[in-house]
């Protein structure tokens, strides 16, 4: 059992059908719902996909269809270049100007990405960026002619059986973690209705993504090629051999020689982890509401977990 006492959240494991780690720290239950930060891009990506199998979109389509007023450089900016990281538009450290806890409207936020020039000419190398995603939700629910978190409430959350799951602000809803900071502070979220809109926007419960997990590991939702494109290296990353490359939504690489494809996330106040290892039929996922626990810790229990 790995040590959840180090850990304020929930962590689940499983072998084929069987759990072989199941771990709640106290104040959590099953179904306590985190924020899966960077983890939600891989949603972002289902939805895209959905809609380039069913011939609404292509994913080599340019930016320029929906933004047409944007600058020259970012007209041609492709679907796919979006959801591999390879567009040139930067990650939010880019953008210092960008209060992630403030709530803007699009036009604003637009024109915070516009200022700046893609860092590199579309394609020439990966580069993380949450914006990117941001754009790709836009992208989504413009083409399906309805908002983002119905989108996914709809097409990806429902059919998948992820009944606890939601995108954007809480609401009303219950059993849902407050975020603490990394002395045990409680701290404000991040804007998620609109500056983290497919970026890191949806709460969930290790059941619910494990079962999505499920749903991409045997092939559900997600039509061949699409599937494949999303699970398997588009491009690059450079980051060694647990993350040498990116598809759509999902770092890809081995642990221990066996292929993966897995992604973390950080929002303020939440980590979290989603990773599968197709072959041996491993799936592991952690969620966490406190930003206390430090990358190495964080590490050690994702190894024990896996063991």
């Amino acid at each position: 059992m790995p040590p959840v006492s180090q850990l304020q959240g929930s962590i689940l494991v499983k072998r084929d059908d069987v759990v072989v780690a199941a771990a709640i720290a106290a104040g959590c239950t099953p179904d306590t719902r985190f924020q899966l930060a960077s983890v939600s891009k891989q949603l972002t990506a289902a939805a895209i996909l959905l809609l380039a199998q069913r011939g609404a979109l292509d994913l080599e389509d340019r930016l320029g269809r929906w933004f047409g007023a944007s600058p020259p450089e970012w007209r041609d900016l492709s679907l796919h270049q979006l959801l591999a990281h390879t567009s040139g538009i930067g990650h939010w450290h880019d953008y210092p100007e960008i209060d992630l806890a403030r709530r803007v409207e699009w036009e604003e936020l637009l024109a915070s990405f516009h200022r700046r020039p893609p860092l590199f000419a579309p394609g020439a190398r990966w580069h993380y960026s949450s914006p990117a995603y941001v754009l790709l939700a836009q992208v989504a629910q413009r083409v399906a002619d309805r908002p983002y978190a119905q989108l996914l409430a709809e097409e990806i959350f429902a059919p998948s059986g992820m009944e606890r799951t939601f995108a954007g602000s809480p609401g009303g809803r219950a059993d849902v973690a407050p975020g603490h900071g990394p002395d045990g502070e409680l701290v404000p979220s991040w804007d998620l209705d609109m500056v983290n809109m497919g970026a890191g926007d949806v709460w969930s419960t290790v059941g619910d993504v494990l079962a999505w997990l499920d749903v991409l590991r045997v092939g559900r939702l997600i039509d061949e090629p699409y599937r494949t494109l999303m699970l398997t290296t588009r491009t690059s990353t450079g980051r060694g051999p647990r993350e040498d490359g990116y598809g759509y939504g999902w770092f890809t690489g081995t642990l221990d020689g066996e292929p993966w494809f897995h992604h973390s996330g950080q929002n303020a106040g939440f980590l979290s982890f989603a990773g599968c290892l197709p072959a041996s039929r491993r799936r592991v996922v952690l969620l966490t509401n406190s930003e206390a626990i430090d990358r190495g810790t964080f590490d050690t229990l994702l190894s024990v977990a896996l063991r």
